[in-house]
This record gives C-alpha cells, sequence and structure tokens, in this order.
C-alpha cells in the first residue's frame, strides 16, 4: 500500500514546481518578443477604426479633412434624428427579447442534452450546431419560406423568431462549456439536505454556471444588434432595425450622424461590460 504522505509531497512538489516555472516566466525580458508584436499589431488594426470614428465625429464637416472641433453631429443626433432613434429601439427591442429567450431555452437545453441520455442525443447535438456553421443568407431564406409557409406577416416579431433561432446554438455551446465542467457531487448532497429538482435547479446548478449563462447572453445581444443579412430578409414595413437604417444612409452616402451614434454606443457598450464585468466577479466571490 502506497503511503499517503509520499503521494501528498509528490504532489506538492509538482505544483511548486510550476508556481516556479510560472514565477521565471513572468521574469523573463519581454521588451521585444514576436508575440507582444503581434498583440500591438493587432491592437492597432482593432482600435484604429474606433478612433478614427470618434475623431471625425466632432469634426464640423463631412469632409475627410478635420477642419474644426464640434458638437453639431451630435445636437444632430438628439434633435433630428428620430427614425434613426426608432430603428434603435427597434434593434434593442429585438435583442433583448431574442436574446433572454434564446439564454432560457439555451440553458435548458445545455443542462437537459448533457445530464441526460435519450435516444438520439448525439444527433441533436450535432444538429444544434447546424446555424453555426450555415451562411446567415441560408439561414434567413429558410427562415423567410418558412414564415410564408405559414401565412406569418414580416415584421418584429419575424425579426424576433428569426434571431432566436440564430442566437440559440451560441448560447447553447457556451453554457455546455461550463456545464461540463460542473461538480455533480454538490447535487448530491443538495438532494441529501432534502432540496428537491426545483430547488436544486435555481440555487445550486444555474448560480454555478451563471458566468456561462452571461456571456451566451452578451454574445446573443452583441449578434442579434450587428446582423443584417437575416434581418434584411425577414423584415417587413415598419421594422427598421439599426444594421438596415445605417446601410440604407450609407448608400447615399456616409454622415457624421452615424459617427455619432457610434461613439454613443461604444460608451454605452463599455460602461454595461464594465458592470457585468464587476458584478460577475461580486457574484463568484459570494459563491
Amino acid at each position: 500500500m502506497k503511503n499517503p504522505f509520499l503521494i501528498f509531497k509528490r504532489r506538492e512538489a509538482k505544483h511548486e514546481s510550476a508556481r516556479h516555472a510560472k514565477r521565471n516566466w513572468k521574469k523573463r525580458n519581454t521588451t521585444f518578443s514576436v508575440s507582444n508584436t503581434v498583440l500591438c499589431l493587432s491592437l492597432l488594426f482593432l482600435f484604429i477604426p474606433l478612433f478614427v470614428i470618434v475623431l471625425y465625429s466632432f469634426n464640423a464637416s463631412k469632409d475627410t479633412r478635420f477642419t474644426q472641433f464640434s458638437f453639431v453631429w451630435y445636437q444632430k443626433l438628439i434633435f433630428e434624428s428620430k427614425p434613426l432613434w426608432q430603428a434603435l429601439l427597434n434593434s434593442m427591442i429585438v435583442a433583448v427579447s431574442s436574446s433572454l429567450v434564446a439564454t432560457i431555452l439555451g440553458t435548458m437545453a445545455s443542462i437537459g442534452i448533457s445530464w441526460y441520455k435519450f435516444f438520439g442525443k448525439s444527433y441533436i447535438q450535432s444538429i444544434s450546431f447546424l446555424p453555426m456553421v450555415l451562411p446567415e443568407v441560408i439561414m434567413g431564406i429558410s427562415m423567410l419560406i418558412f414564415f410564408s409557409g405559414i401565412k406569418l406577416s414580416l415584421g418584429l416579431f419575424t425579426i424576433f423568431i428569426a434571431h432566436t433561432t440564430f442566437c440559440l446554438p451560441f448560447v447553447y455551446l457556451m453554457v455546455s462549456a461550463r456545464v461540463d465542467e460542473f461538480d455533480y457531487s454538490i447535487i448530491e448532497a443538495s438532494h441529501d439536505l432534502g432540496a428537491n429538482e426545483v430547488q436544486t435547479l435555481f440555487r445550486v446548478i444555474i448560480p454555478a454556471i451563471m458566468p456561462g449563462i452571461m456571456s451566451g447572453f452578451m454574445m446573443s445581444i452583441t449578434m442579434s444588434l450587428e446582423d443584417y443579412v437575416i434581418t434584411a430578409l425577414v423584415s417587413g414595413p415598419g421594422s427598421t432595425t439599426l444594421p438596415l437604417y445605417v446601410y440604407s444612409m450609407i448608400r447615399f452616402g456616409v454622415s457624421p450622424v452615424i459617427n455619432a451614434l457610434s461613439f454613443v454606443l461604444i460608451l454605452a457598450i463599455c460602461s454595461i461590460a464594465i458592470m457585468l464585468r464587476k458584478g460577475l466577479k461580486t457574484f463568484a466571490a459570494s459563491r
């Protein structure tokens, strides 16, 4: 029989060597390396266009040459862009509602498919990823044919159904990754303490996989807000979303009002992301 003390000492030595290797890796000379160079170039590639949008949102003229610092486009955005705000409102309604439904369905699907055995489980797991790999054009055309077959008028409701269908696999994938790491002994302990299935679900399982649920929800909102192809195919009169409105404006020339709106959205999204990050850290620390 092996000595438990020796096994424990070997594990401690292994962890200690890993900690030493990590410290040595951090202390290495990082003045120049290929990875740092690639990282800097990637950041420049991502953030320079955003900086240009923010800069030209304060330009007094429509030209590509910066002439004078001004808030004229923000004034037009607030007081003279009612159709744009209506399009943004439509986008937010569709994004939040479809993301909520996709998150609920995707979470329940990931828990059920991961933990229960039934006939056709492997086929369902494979089919669930089809909307992720299929082109958006095929998704949009298939949804349009479906709506035409059931005689459903195109509008915000059809956009909501299409976006829910499109975002559902992404939520399922993110939550499943968290469910696969779940410790099943916690569920057994919950049952031993007298909790039923519903109490275990809402008080044990869902709080434990909440980071995956929130990641799927934010991913769904982002994909819904930026989607154009599916929305263009299943939208109807009076259901113009922000991507459709921006594209219709670009066809006649880029307006600096779009730059001002982009800066406002960047600030709003960054603020929401920071608050969610702090909230998730607080939630994780309280568990």
